[in-house]
């Protein structure tokens, strides 16, 4: 079908994090703390846990056995991964001789004819390529990315020519008129159009969409396809991609599953992918995904069950998942260029994604649940610890988020303080942006506009899906909203802009009363308060005089809000009463588990006098 849903494509372009400099009070010390905390953690944990040691001895460097499980390779690489991406924001000599030395082992572990994973090289040689459960491709997929990046950083190619000899061997196995392979755990497709992208080598784009096609077509064999609960459905084998309509089974693996499709799309234009992805991505947002954009609900398949099962204390919501969540949709907006994407990845970047770490950066959340009785802790690493790497690639790339080039110009899609500079092919210019503001505290953002010489493209101020009104001016003049034109979720600004011009957006950011869809059985008769993109809990450390699920608030209630520097690392809190006359504190949901042990909760019961307003 195609030509009129084709017809929506954009192909926006990708703004990438080294063109952005993030200077503010909000993302600034947690980028740098990821740095000098989280990272440090990960790279000592993956050598007191044996995964890095694990590549010495597969190079014959060291003696003695496998250690972990069959996929630990990829928690290295996707720290590997962040510590580039740490390396292009700040040099670092000490840490870019770590990652060297580990990146020469990893090189060394690699065999004559490219296959590269270490728990089969030492634990089960003969049986490479038997089990498409075993990850192989899995934590290629994480290598490639990782190398990609450290290529990036540092222009050198240990680890891209060691992923290229895996890739290359990738090709030599499977494709058209080879062995079929349908990868257990998705990763591999998006990484090798990664890996296209910075080789030019159509050969890798082509394997990855090959590899998407094998999907639902019967080819599927090992421990996923033989458990009869979980069945090829639970690692999105049960259809071919272009007939997907329903998200299901594992939450992580569907997530990277639609990454890779949408990047297949950018590459290819194919509409019957993008049909695919407009259809699940309703099916996913409308139906399956919490209020902190949290999707996957079930601890049996780390993922969905049914639509509108949405548990509470119970919820799943795995950190990989709401990262892959942003990665999904950031690819989605590119695509389309419609600000309900950015929408979502927002939704996680303040809420899904960063209650998986800790305030003091050391400890983690695998399971986000929205409500808990106070058993529900962070801890120091998981024996499965993707989470904790993930966010250590994560983190210090916010800064791919916040703007893309759009076909005349520029959209700002995340409102963080500091400096992008933009190129614009069409204009053969560059522009540099400079934002202002305390967001997601405040709703005012000041956007100077600095363009290498007096030019005429539009600038885009995505207008949030949670946001009720607006006000936006042009160096001091108010914009009238009749001459404000609005589209995708975007009021657009088209003029000549000179250097100095100031662009003022100012978001009303009122306290709000969310309340779930009837068919949240969870959630009936309660509501939540989100204020700007920030999801809100009641914590135990507040509120000492309350009990967990025993007391309610009234929807009229008139919430305080007031920034404390004291207290989160900073953050709004919201104060109001609850409908049996007692103050009632509100913090961050991200924020939670960082005091003493106690009862949280994010849907709260109402007590009467319901509005029209809907999540």
């Amino acid at each position: 079908m195609s030509t009129h849903t084709a017809g929506r494509l954009r192909h926006w372009g990708h703004v990438p994090f080294t063109s952005v400099n993030i200077s503010g009070d909000f993302w600034r010390p947690r980028i740098s703390l990821l740095k000098d905390i989280t990272l440090r953690v990960c790279l000592d944990k993956c050598e007191q846990t044996g995964r890095i040691a694990n590549f010495a001895k597969a190079a014959g460097l060291a003696e003695g056995e496998f250690q972990g499980i069959y996929f630990d390779d990829s928690d290295v690489y996707k720290v590997l991964e962040g510590a580039s991406y740490s390396l292009m924001l700040d040099r670092d000599p000490e840490l870019e001789a770590e990652i060297d030395r580990i990146a020469a082992l990893i090189a060394s572990a690699q065999e004559e004819d490219g296959y590269l994973c270490t728990y089969f090289t030492l634990k089960e040689p003969d049986r490479k390529w038997t089990d498409m459960e075993k990850h192989e491709m899995y934590c290629g997929g994480h290598l490639i990315e990782a190398a990609v990046a450290y290529y990036e950083a540092t222009g050198k190619r240990t680890l891209l020519d060691a992923a290229c000899r895996l890739a290359d061997h990738y090709d030599s196995l499977f494709g058209p008129g080879k062995r079929h392979w349908v990868e257990g755990h998705e990763e591999i497709e998006l990484a090798l159009v990664k890996l296209y992208r910075v080789t030019k080598e159509d050969r890798y784009w082509k394997l990855s969409l090959w590899l998407l096609e094998e999907r639902g077509r019967g080819h599927g064999v090992g421990a996923i396809w033989d458990k009869e609960e979980w069945g090829p459905g639970y690692c999105q084998d049960d259809v071919p991609v272009k007939d997907i309509h329903h998200v299901k089974g594992h939450a992580v693996r569907a997530m990277y599953l639609y990454a890779a499709m949408a990047d297949v799309v950018h590459v290819s234009g194919d509409p019957d992918y993008l049909n695919a992805l407009l259809r699940v991505w309703s099916h996913t947002v409308e139906r399956n995904m919490y209020i902190t954009g949290g999707v996957g609900p079930s601890r049996h398949n780390e993922g969905f069950t049914h639509d509108y099962d949405l548990p509470n204390e119970s919820a799943y919501c795995e950190t990989c998942a709401a990262i892959a969540m942003a990665f999904w949709n950031h690819r989605m907006n590119l695509l389309l260029g419609d600000a309900k994407y950015a929408d979502i990845v927002e939704r996680e970047m303040y809420n899904g994604v960063l209650a998986g770490l800790s305030l003091s950066g050391d400890k983690f959340f695998y399971v986000n649940p929205l409500a808990s009785k106070g058993d529900h802790h962070r801890v120091e690493w998981f024996n499965c610890s993707c989470c904790p790497t993930n966010l250590a690639r994560f983190l210090p790339s916010v800064g791919n988020y916040v703007y893309a080039c759009s076909e005349k110009g520029i959209a700002v899609n995340q409102y963080i303080q500091g400096t992008g500079v933009i190129r614009l092919e069409e204009n053969d210019t560059n522009v540099r942006l400079k934002q202002t503001t305390a967001y997601p505290w405040q709703g005012d953002i000041a956007l100077e506009v600095l363009p290498e010489r007096d030019e005429a493209f539009e600038i885009r101020v995505r207008i949030p899906g949670w946001c009720r009104g607006y006000r936006l001016a042009v160096n001091g003049e108010p914009v009238p909203a009749l001459d404000v034109r609005l589209e995708s979720g975007y009021a657009v600004l088209e003029r000549k802009w000179i250097q100095g011009d100031v662009v003022l957006l100012q978001l009303d950011m009122p306290v709000e009363i969310v309340r779930a869809r009837p068919e949240v059985e969870a959630n009936r008769g309660m509501i939540a308060i989100q204020r700007g993109p920030v999801v809100y809990c009641v914590e135990h450390a507040d509120n000492p005089h309350l009990e967990y699920q025993s007391f309610s608030v009234r929807a009229g209630e008139a919430f305080a809000y007031e920034y404390r520097a004291d207290v989160l690392g900073g953050a709004v809190l919201l104060a109001g009463n609850t409908e049996e006359g007692k103050p009632c504190t509100l913090i961050p949901y991200y924020a939670w588990d960082n005091r003493q042990p106690g009862f949280m909760q994010v849907w709260i019961t109402e007590a009467e006098d319901r509005s029209l307003y809907a999540w």
